[in-house]
């Protein structure tokens, strides 16, 4: 795993893909907290901020794992890694590891603007519960998303597929809750709620850890992630 690991931390700094992922971020992230933090005034709200942030996450997280999987096929690589001495699972985990470091800490990083709230803002300071909250939310939330991108990524080898294919899944998985408006059945509407990201995030812009939650997101990833594992387990031996 720690080689797989290694190799594909290396090749995103060994190509253009960590930088422009990095660049776009960055720029993203802090427009987005420019827009509704410090540009807000009175009505500024820390929450906006990272709600709108998991709703960026999935048009930038596709740039980091569309290749995961699709360049070694389209490379004809698929194979070695696939009949080299380690695990299928420690093949999977250490390409989740390396997409979800370059993630973690690009985020880490433009976490740097918190600093802005403390200098710059008026009389109500952020409170720190719900910084904490919102970015522990936020980094879990990534790491569901990138383990659905490895995911959709060992699906094709066509890059470009695989990170539409990505964004349509996550984007699922955020909205699927407002549809409950629409639906008249009570335990399709509680389904529905139980599978939306978004709906089990508000409680961290209020700074209350909501442990249910956490597992959610932290399943997500174990099931993307076993799918993956399942996917390649078949090819081996077909």
């Amino acid at each position: 795993m720690l080689a797989v690991f290694k190799r594909d931390l290396a090749s995103y700094f060994t190509t253009p893909i960590g930088y422009v992922f990095m660049a776009i971020f960055l720029a993203v992230n802090g427009g987005v907290f420019s827009m509704f933090t410090l540009q807000a005034g009175l009505d500024s709200s820390v929450g906006s901020y990272f709600t709108a942030m998991i709703f960026a996450l999935t048009v930038v997280i596709p740039l980091l794992t569309m290749k995961s999987f699709s360049e070694e096929k389209k490379q004809r690589t698929e194979q070695l890694l696939m009949t080299s001495p380690i695990s299928l699972g420690g093949m999977v985990f250490g390409k989740f590891l390396a997409a979800y470091t370059v993630f973690a800490g690009t985020f880490l990083l433009g976490c740097l603007n918190f600093t802005a709230l403390y200098k710059f803002s008026y009389e109500d300071k952020p409170n720190g519960g719900v910084l904490l909250g919102s970015t522990v939310a936020v980094l879990l939330i990534g790491g569901a998303f990138v383990a659905i991108g490895i995911f959709v990524s060992s699906l094709t080898e066509n890059q470009f597929i695989a990170a539409i294919g990505t964004i349509a899944v996550m984007g699922l998985f955020l909205v699927v809750g407002f549809f409950n408006a629409y639906i008249p059945v009570a335990w399709l509407r509680e389904a529905l709620s139980w599978l939306s990201i978004y709906s089990r995030f508000g409680n961290f812009t209020y700074g209350i850890f909501d442990f249910n939650a956490i597992l959610y997101y932290a399943s997500i990833s174990f099931v993307f992630l076993f799918l993956t594992v399942r996917i390649y387990e078949k090819r081996r031996w077909a």
